[in-house]
């Protein structure tokens, strides 16, 4: 019940505003009665409180994961990547590697060099069958099927989204695909979780290089067992995945 409220009304996020608005407050009247400063305007006002942390936040699903993705594209230097719905800040950084095209069912229209923006969908990606060398979905297909983004309601849609990000990848080629991992639940509408085993028997096609990824206490590491995480509440696996070379 608390997440359904929350959708509309963060609750915690207003509790922890009241402090910040406190001391939004106090900082602005003694900034007023420094020598020097100039007459604040209440129209004027915009009061950021939530910005008085002692560390710097992050998310730790997120940052990790971007930062695991951009090493591995560095690693292949691959002469074209193709990004399939994730973060649009990566899908740019990773323009400083390497030839980046951007799949979204939202046009992205940001003009970038060494980037390009293709509208299509993780269900139907416009690529012909293992044609790609590099391909990357990160905490996306979780979402795949449940209306969030305006698709289509299918219980199957992950299922069909990872199958579809496995027919484009190229004999030597790689994927790197992310999502929620734990114990099988769906929160609608917002994602599903699956256990990694799960992941890793859905891309029959592939072989599983490195298993990465950040626990439910928010630690990241690279090179766990899938076993860890199978009994997770919600913590992020990482899957760096390869075709196999064609044998004769």
């Amino acid at each position: 019940m608390r997440r359904i409220i929350n959708s509309v009304v963060d609750l915690d996020r207003l509790s922890s505003s009241l402090p910040g608005l406190a001391a939004w407050y106090r900082d602005r009247r003694a900034y007023m009665e420094l020598p020097g400063a100039e007459r604040l305007d209440w129209r004027a006002s915009d009061p950021q409180v939530h910005d008085l942390t002692p560390r710097s936040p992050f998310d730790p699903h997120y940052f990790f994961q971007d930062v695991w993705a951009a090493q591995r594209v560095a690693e292949l230097a691959p002469q074209r990547h193709v990004d399939v719905g994730s973060r649009v800040d990566l899908v740019g950084f990773l323009t400083a590697i390497t030839e980046v095209t951007f799949v979204d069912i939202r046009l992205l229209e940001a003009e970038v060099e060494g980037l390009s923006s293709v509208e299509g969908s993780v269900l139907e990606m416009p690529f012909a069958d293992r044609s790609l060398e590099s391909v990357s979905c990160l905490h996306v297909a979780e979402h795949i099927g449940l209306g969030r983004y305006g698709d289509p309601l299918d219980p199957n849609g992950t299922v069909k989204a990872m199958k579809e990000l496995q027919r484009v990848v190229a004999p030597g080629g790689q994927l790197l695909f992310a999502g929620p991992v734990g114990r099988r639940q769906v929160v609608f509408n917002a994602h599903r979780i699956q256990p990694p085993s799960s992941v890793i028997g859905i891309f029959d096609e592939l072989e599983l290089i490195e298993f990465s990824g950040t626990d439910d206490s928010g630690h990241f590491s690279r090179h766990r067992s899938p076993d860890e995480f199978e009994d997770a509440g919600y913590a992020l696996g990482l899957f760096l995945l390869r075709r196999p070379l064609a044998t004769a």
